[in-house]
C-alpha cells in the first residue's frame, strides 16, 4: 500500500499525569505514515483525487496543542481517529515522542497503528 509520511511534526500540549505536567504545556513530536491507494491520483496528476495532507497536518496540530491528554497513547489514538476520518486514508500509524519524559533518555514515545473500518 502506498503512504505519505509526515516526520517530525512539533507541537506543544499538556501532556502527562504529574501536576507539574498539567500546568505546562509539552514538546511532543509526531510522525505519521498515511496509507492509501495512490492509482488514482498518480494517473490523474489532479489535486482532488489526492490525500490533502496539508489539511490534515492542520487539524491534526489544532486538535494537539488544544488538548489535554494523560497518556501520550490516548493522545495517539485520537490523532488515529482524524487521520481515519479524512477520504482516502486507509491506515494510519502515528508515532509520537515526548522528550521531557525521562530524565537521561532522549525521549519516550508511542507507536500505534489503526486501519478504516469497512
Amino acid at each position: 500500500m502506498d503512504r505519505i509520511v509526515i516526520r517530525g511534526l512539533c507541537c506543544r500540549c499538556i501532556i502527562g499525569i504529574n501536576e507539574d505536567e498539567r500546568r505546562e504545556k509539552q514538546d511532543v513530536t509526531i510522525n505519521l505514515s498515511i496509507y492509501s491507494d495512490f492509482g488514482k491520483p498518480c494517473r490523474s496528476d489532479n489535486f482532488s483525487d489526492a490525500i490533502d495532507y496539508r489539511s490534515l497536518k492542520k487539524r491534526v496540530l489544532a486538535m494537539v496543542e488544544n488538548s489535554e491528554f494523560f497518556l501520550i497513547e490516548a493522545l495517539a489514538e485520537a490523532i488515529a481517529d482524524i487521520c481515519l476520518a479524512t477520504t482516502g486514508v486507509q491506515k494510519i500509524r502515528v508515532g509520537i515522542d515526548k522528550p521531557s519524559a525521562l530524565r537521561f533518555a532522549k525521549s519516550v514515545g508511542v507507536i500505534i497503528f489503526r486501519k478504516r473500518n469497512s
